[in-house]
Formats: structure tokens, C-alpha cells, sequence
């Protein structure tokens, strides 16, 4: 009998590996099949962009080409002035990103740390404003920066987000009075120091939200960097950008190649397209790369999903 048990037990324990296992297994299938879904798109766009035109028409060719070319990597540099267009996109989102950081930081701080009036009605604010679609704010923004000579200008995109109002900034107030909601008792132990709020503010409560420090500028640098709507009308054409040169490619690559729009291996085809898009949204993945482990570290402590 002792015998027996013994067996019986054992075939329990390998029937319970063998439940987490397919557990498991079902798991990193899931998985797969979403990075497949995100994934897909990067590499088709990767290798239609490589691949010459006299592949594109040859139906036995389908994912490897016959060699690499990259003469359309040169035309879409030219025709996007990329030099000129990519420090512009830099500038404007780095820039916009660090003023709507800290005007959030603050924002969230004071929220968070002090006994503001009418504060749940601020924050059901903060919530409209997220809500509500931004092509409904445009145009009376632009009558407001017009009448102050403000459009046409870096200050159009760059005083919004100083003052809170930048893209998505209601999003990153709510986050940062998340994080600043700390125990008081550092606060009052600094102010015990001899520190004041604004001491309190940089020395203790910012090194306690590095994480949503990394995440609010990261997600402001990639929304700003692919904000059109804002930009194209704010900016006027006096500034382009690289998504915005990107919005008018085709007519773009018709003035700069007027020749080649009538010849059937060089005109503008879909190689052409995708090497602008690939160029376009190139520098947004090599961050993303390069700050991955930092992303998802400020995702876990936001609580930020589904951005």
C-alpha cells in the first residue's frame, strides 16, 4: 500500500509539472503571436524599402531580395531635407518634452502634497481636458498665439507644454500625483533640516519618481515627435519637421524627381514610401531600444496601460 502512494503521489506531482508547462507553453504562444502582429509591420517595412523596383514587379519575389539597394535611401534623404528636417523634429520635442515634464512634476507635486481648494475638481478637469478630442482646442489656439505673434514660431509648441497644456499633459499631472504620494514623514524630516518646499521638492521628491521622470519624457519626445496637427498649423511652414515633410512626401519627391515620375522603375512606388516612413520613425526605435528597460520600469510604476 505504502508502495502505491508513493506512485500516486508522483504522478500527481508530474501531472501538476506537466499543467505548468503547457501553462507555460500557451503563454509564450500568446505572446508570440502579439509581437508577431507589432512585428510584422517593422520588417515588411524593412525589407520593401531595400528591395529594388524590378522586385516589386516580380511576383516570384516575396521577402528576400535579389540584392540590396539603397539609391532610394538617397532620393527620400534629399527630398525630406532630412539634415535640416531631423535636428528641427529633435530640438522641438526634446525641448517640449523637458518643459512638460516639469510643469507636470509640479503639477502632480502640489496636488499630491498640499491642501488645494476645490482639488477633486482640478483633478476632474485634468480628466475632461485628457477626454476631450485636441482638434477642438486648435484653432482657438491659434487665434490666441496668432494675436501674439507667437505662430510661426518654436514658442507655439514649446509655452503650452511649460504651462501644462502640451500633449496628453493632463495624463502626465495624474501620473505624477501618484507618484509623489510618499509618506509625509520625509517631507516633514527635511523640513526639520531646515529645507524648504521647493528643497523638498527637487532633493526628495523627484528622486523618489525616476522612473515617471523617464517615462514622461520618453512618451512626451515621441508624441511630440509625431504630433502634425499641432505642428503643421502652429509652425505655418516656417519650421518642417520630419513626420510633417513626411505627411507631404509625395508631392515632395514629384518636384524633387520630375523625371523619374515617368519612368516605371524609378517613379515613386512603394520601396520609396516605405524608406521615407522607415527613416521617418527610424530614430523613435533606436530609442525605444535603447531605453526599454527604463520604459517598461516607469509603465510598472505609473500604472500605465493601454498608451
Amino acid at each position: 500500500m505504502t508502495k502505491c502512494n508513493c506512485k500516486g503521489r508522483r504522478l500527481l506531482k508530474n501531472d501538476g509539472k506537466w499543467g505548468q508547462r503547457l501553462a507555460k507553453l500557451a503563454v509564450y504562444a500568446l505572446l508570440l503571436d502579439f509581437g508577431f502582429v507589432y512585428i510584422y509591420p517593422i520588417i515588411y517595412m524593412v525589407l520593401i524599402s531595400l528591395m529594388p523596383t524590378s522586385d516589386l514587379i516580380n511576383p516570384t519575389i516575396q521577402w528576400i531580395p535579389t540584392y540590396l539597394d539603397f539609391e532610394n535611401f538617397i532620393q527620400v534623404y534629399n527630398t525630406l531635407e532630412y539634415d535640416v528636417a531631423f535636428v528641427n523634429t529633435v530640438i522641438l520635442a526634446g525641448v517640449a518634452s523637458i518643459l512638460q515634464t516639469l510643469s507636470c512634476a509640479l503639477a502632480g507635486y502640489g496636488l499630491a502634497k498640499y491642501r488645494v481648494p476645490l482639488k477633486k475638481l482640478w483633478i476632474a478637469m485634468l480628466i475632461l481636458v485628457f477626454v476631450i478630442p485636441t482638434s477642438l482646442t486648435l484653432v482657438p489656439q491659434y487665434v490666441l498665439f496668432n494675436s501674439y505673434g507667437l505662430v510661426g514660431t518654436e514658442f507655439s509648441i514649446w509655452l503650452p507644454a511649460a504651462l501644462g497644456q502640451g500633449v496628453k499633459s493632463s495624463l502626465f499631472v495624474l501620473v505624477f500625483m501618484q507618484g509623489f504620494s510618499y509618506p509625509k514623514a520625509y517631507d516633514e524630516a527635511a523640513s526639520i533640516d531646515g529645507a524648504g518646499p521647493i528643497r523638498n521638492f527637487f532633493q526628495i521628491g523627484l528622486p523618489m519618481v525616476v522612473p515617471t521622470i523617464i517615462l514622461s519624457l520618453l512618451l512626451s519626445f515621441v508624441w511630440y515627435w509625431n504630433e502634425t496637427a499641432r505642428s503643421g498649423l502652429y509652425l505655418d511652414g516656417n519650421i518642417i519637421t520630419l513626420p510633417l515633410q513626411l505627411d507631404k512626401f509625395n508631392s515632395l519627391f514629384g518636384a524633387a524627381y520630375p523625371a523619374a515620375q515617368g519612368s516605371s522603375l524609378n517613379r515613386l512606388n512603394e520601396r520609396i514610401q516605405m524608406a521615407a516612413t522607415l527613416l521617418t520613425v527610424g530614430p523613435l526605435m533606436i530609442l525605444y531600444l535603447v531605453m526599454q528597460r527604463k520604459f517598461v520600469e516607469g509603465v510598472e510604476a505609473s500604472g500605465i496601460t493601454g498608451e
